[in-house]
């Protein structure tokens, strides 16, 4: 049973790592009135890029790196198309989703042979293993905690940053004000268009380093649609968040435990066909997604910044 158990943590905090990195992206990135649904494309295309540049150069921080500038430039051009040119940000997010899709298949298809869940070249690029922490590893089913890849162990260090940041700065008010009210944060003297540009980036950034984990980390290798869906279940989770970062690792390991435990299912040869245990992640996230909405019209509070979605103009204050 101990075993069990230290198993499932540890395939909860790898599964739930790269949903983490891309939900903390997110949260700032709405805090500032944008709303980016271009996370799935994001993801994927960071996750075949930062493969790509593995396999072919062997350096690991060359792929993260190759990824965060990806998801850069990708959310780059959403944050162009949303406050310069104020755009409908539902509309140019789903197209950065889109083209993401399309374009990592593409590329996915030019690295290797074909296999019957889509293009996959060789294991033997560069990819991130777990590292144990020295007697804190041995500790019973906790010890899991301290036996991941390098990934996780950044990724459980930046969840206490981002909530102090948020919460504990003036650079986070700032944050917070632009997207409740963009018209009162100018007449502070903030910068509403820098702000608004500086954090969609970022979530761009940060969601590229999840599509980078789960190329180099969770599944090494690539296989089209590797993201399985992620991107949009990070969208859901910064709803379940309440947009605060510090609650963004209940919903990862929510969402990581149900797949630990739908894998462990299927391997056991329990008596339930494979598509229903694959469902069962989403079919959770949507059952939480309802109960925190109800629960959110009961007591009337959200989290939501007032000004999601909504483009300003200097001009009109």
């Amino acid at each position: 049973m101990i075993l069990l158990l230290t198993s499932i943590i540890a395939i909860t905090l790898k599964a739930g790592t790269s949903l983490v990195f891309a939900t903390i992206g997110e949260i700032y990135t709405e805090k500032s009135g944008i709303l980016n649904l271009g996370i799935e494309g994001i993801m994927l295309m960071s996750a075949v890029i930062s493969f790509t540049v593995s396999y072919y150069t062997g350096s690991l921080f060359a792929a993260v790196l190759a990824a965060m500038l990806t998801g850069g430039l990708l959310s780059l051009l959403h944050a162009f198309l949303s406050i310069t040119m104020r755009a409908q940000q539902v509309v140019s997010g789903l197209s950065i989703t889109l083209f993401g899709t399309g374009m990592a298949s593409f590329l996915g298809q030019t690295l290797g042979p074909e296999s019957n869940s889509g293009y996959m070249i060789g294991l033997s690029a560069a990819k991130f293993v777990s590292k144990a922490v020295p007697g804190l590893s041995r500790i019973p089913i906790i010890g899991a905690v301290f036996n991941q890849d390098p990934l996780t162990y950044i990724v459980l260090l930046l969840l206490p940053l981002a909530w102090f940041f948020m919460y504990r700065t003036k650079y986070g008010l700032n944050l917070r004000a632009v997207g409740e009210n963009p018209q009162t944060a100018d007449a502070m003297g903030i910068n509403v268009t820098r702000t608004r540009y500086i954090y969609t980036v970022f979530g761009g950034v940060m969601a590229g380093i999840g599509g980078a984990h789960l190329s180099l980390a969770y599944t090494p290798g690539w296989t089209e649609n590797i993201t399985g869906g992620r991107g949009w279940i990070v969208i859901a989770l910064v709803i379940f968040s309440l947009w605060n970062p510090s609650r963004a690792i209940w919903g990862a390991i929510l969402f990581g435990g149900i797949n630990a435990v739908q894998f462990r299912l299927q391997a056991s040869g329990a008596q339930i066909p494979a598509p229903i245990l694959n469902m069962l992640p989403y079919l959770v996230t949507i059952a939480v997604l309802i109960v925190i909405t109800v629960w959110e019209n009961r007591k009337r509070t959200t989290g939501a910044p007032a000004a999601l979605g909504v483009p300003y103009q200097r001009e009109e204050k």
